[in-house]
């Protein structure tokens, strides 16, 4: 029994170091074969190797890296010889993905941010130069995506905000801001509907900067440099305090990592306490109660977190 589990471990230990490498390495190899070839010698690879590389893809597109959660709960039931490591696993690769998602969802709503704050910066000055507001939004858009573009052709990393980040950002809605500008549509409307999306509610001050401009005739670049004021100066505001908060959050995790900790020290010292929390009645008993209230801890933490970045 234990000789299978090792190999089911072995195996999907490779499988995971395959899925999520792969994909990666195979393009970095081909960027050095084609930057470093003679002209006239690179060859298209063969059909096997295309198609097991977009199998590859494929599988690390849906599993994800998460999957490593299931490979240390396969490896945790190796050593202690029980399925209850695996079982909690196979639990956690679900939790693990959720939080992935919302952290990736976190930095897309950031990073529409940054594009509302940069949108505003351009199209005031834009404005100020004396275009009209609807060439002046497309003018802008334009000339912040052709800077993002030379910089990438030149090599430079992409900083935050930049006009790339704004076509990226706002997605398809900002497409119908543009068709708006261009023919004449509802640009406040348009504006309004793209600020629907998590980090881009600073259109909605754009919007009434727009209609306010449009129907009263007031100076739209000053009420757009007052709101990319605003806009940073909350960015800024939440970045601050996400950096008071990072004390707390390593603190936090730190926490929660000492059982796994007192389990390698018990182990080294030849106590055995695998054996002793999955194979004993009071050991797995200590092993639920710990469990439960290690989680509703870290919850916790995280959730005052939340609340006070929020």
């Amino acid at each position: 029994m234990s000789t299978a589990m090792a190999w089911g471990a072995a195996l999907c230990a490779g499988g995971s170091v395959w899925l999520l490498g792969g994909r990666a390495r195979a393009r970095e190899l081909r960027r050095a074969r084609l930057a470093l070839a003679v002209p006239g010698e690179v060859g298209p690879a063969p059909a096997w190797r295309r198609a097991a590389a977009g199998a590859r893809g494929r599988l690390a597109d849906r599993v994800g890296p998460e999957v490593w959660v299931l490979v240390g709960g396969l490896a945790v039931a190796v050593l202690g010889e029980s399925v209850v490591p695996l079982v909690a696993g196979v639990v956690g690769v679900p939790l693990a993905r959720r939080l992935r998602r919302a952290r990736e969802a976190r930095r897309e709503r950031e990073r529409r941010t940054d594009a509302v704050i940069a949108l505003c910066g351009a199209l005031a000055g834009e404005v100020r130069a004396g275009r009209q507001p609807g060439e002046a939004l497309r003018t802008a858009t334009e000339a912040v995506e052709g800077a993002a573009a030379g910089r990438a052709r030149a090599g430079a990393a992409e900083p935050t905000g930049t006009g790339r980040a704004v076509g990226r950002g706002l997605g398809g809605e900002w497409a119908g801001v543009l068709a708006a500008a261009r023919f004449g549509g509802d640009v406040p409307g348009a504006l309004r509907e793209a600020a629907r999306k998590p980090g881009a509610e600073g259109l909605l001050g754009l919007a009434a900067c727009w209609r306010v401009a449009v129907d009263r005739g007031a100076g739209l670049a000053t009420g757009l440099e007052r709101l990319e004021g605003a806009l940073r100066a909350e960015r800024d505001q939440r970045s601050d305090l996400r950096a008071q908060l990072a004390g707390a959050r390593s603190t936090a995790v730190l926490l929660a990592g000492l059982p796994a900790l007192g389990l390698l020290m018990g182990g080294a010292l030849g106590a055995r306490p695998l054996r002793v929390l999955l194979h004993t009645g009071a050991g797995f008993g200590c092993l639920l109660v710990g469990g439960l209230l290690e989680g509703a801890g870290a919850w916790w933490a995280l959730r005052i977190m939340r609340k006070a970045e929020g």
